[in-house]
């Protein structure tokens, strides 16, 4: 399972919990995150890739297994199937960013672009500089409604992760090498014939949610038909594909509708070949 950007495994504890009884289950945060050092500090979805190739090494897992990637994550878990497709028994990819993310930037929005990369690359930079104490002060971490239904342990592991300074300079890194790392998987050719199950979000449902933010309605309708399209588009990758729309859900699918990524796991392992 590879998680989105700034994102802690521990939102998938549920999910976790309940596919533990069958399954053996690998996630890890990336390069700066949580507990992970930093390392030479250049985060990109090839170092994702590279950590996720040791791991698999290091714990002498040797055969095919089932990728999950939400988001960002589901940038790196594409990068990842084309350099090694001999690994894959199947991928699913949640609310996925797209290897065209551009397209998104091109769009008539401008009061969501001012929430622009180098707006979002600076002020991870300032965060990085800080102290827990400090981050805790200009963040005020909060858990969500669904985190709240969490074990202490995990809500406590969650807020600490939010106030950990590289988990910044991951971020920035990431963000300043997203759109060149989704032309080099372009590149890399085609995605393995392997089974693929796209789940996008609920573009109403995510609508909604946003009303209040002050970013025009207009804009919000805009980003969101183009973001179904980007999602849509994913299921073309493989001839064994599956496109799903999770009801009643924003980006965060896996807190929204655990219940459709587990019966989509479960329902690709028994089947392993997802009608298109």
């Amino acid at each position: 399972m590879l998680t989105g950007m700034g994102c802690s495994f521990e939102e998938w504890h549920d999910i976790i919990e309940t596919l533990l009884p069958t399954n053996r289950i690998l996630t890890f945060h990336r390069q700066g995150q949580g507990q992970s050092d930093i390392g030479e500090g250049v985060c990109s979805t090839e170092s994702a890739v590279r950590d996720l190739n040791e791991l698999l090494s290091y714990f002498k897992i040797e055969e095919p297994f089932y990728l999950v990637g939400h988001s960002y994550g589901g940038l790196c878990a594409q990068h990842f199937a084309k350099v090694f497709p001999e690994w894959l028994a199947g991928v699913i990819l949640v609310d996925s960013t797209s290897v065209d993310l551009k397209e998104l930037d091109a769009l008539d929005t401008p009061v969501l672009n001012e929430e622009s990369d180098e707006a979002w690359i600076g002020k991870c930079l300032d965060y990085a500089q800080k102290d827990k104490e400090e981050l805790r002060e200009i963040i005020k971490p909060a858990l969500s409604e669904q985190h709240l239904q969490f074990p202490t342990y995990v809500q406590e592991r969650l807020i600490d992760f939010q106030i950990t300074p590289t988990l910044y300079k991951a971020m920035a890194s990431e963000i300043q090498q997203w759109k060149n790392d989704a032309e080099v998987i372009k590149e890399l050719g085609g995605f393995p014939d392997v089974p693929l199950m796209v789940i996008g979000r609920d573009s109403e449902f995510t609508i909604n949610a946003e009303l209040n933010s002050g970013i025009p309605l207009e804009e919000l309708r805009r980003f969101e038909e183009k973001w179904r399209e980007l999602i849509s588009i994913q299921g073309s990758l493989s001839p064994k594909s599956e496109v799903i729309f999770a009801g009643n859900s924003g980006h965060s699918v896996y807190l929204d509708r655990p219940d459709l990524i587990v019966e989509c796991i479960h329902r690709m392992i028994s089947c392993g070949k997802p009608s298109k």
